[in-house]
């Protein structure tokens, strides 16, 4: 996987995701011009979007969800995740084992 989508970030890391809502099947499915993409089922609404991609990735990571924070980009299909205590190479091979890459 290309590194572009994770950076190095004060206390962490900063990843960039791709959000696609209202899926069939939630998930995380790859990367999408330069972010990882993201499945969720909930729509858009009242931060529901949000709350599922948090809670996605943190079970991915193995990490609570509260070391997870949307950075940028809340209204928006293309995020920044801020990710507390975990390096870039730690996300990338953590999230590595989840996408078979």
């Amino acid at each position: 996987m290309a590194d572009a989508w994770v950076v190095a970030a004060a206390g962490g890391s900063t990843l960039r995701v791709h959000v696609r809502p209202g899926a069939a099947r939630p998930g995380l499915t790859g990367l999408h011009g330069g972010a990882l993409a993201v499945r969720v089922g909930a729509r858009p609404i009242a931060g529901a979007a949000n709350r599922e991609v948090l809670a996605l990735l943190a079970a991915a990571l193995g990490i609570g969800p509260t070391a997870l924070e949307v950075t940028s980009g809340a209204q928006s299909r293309n995020k920044r995740i801020r990710v507390r205590g975990l390096t870039p190479a730690t996300v990338q091979a953590k999230l590595a084992q989840v996408l078979r890459v």
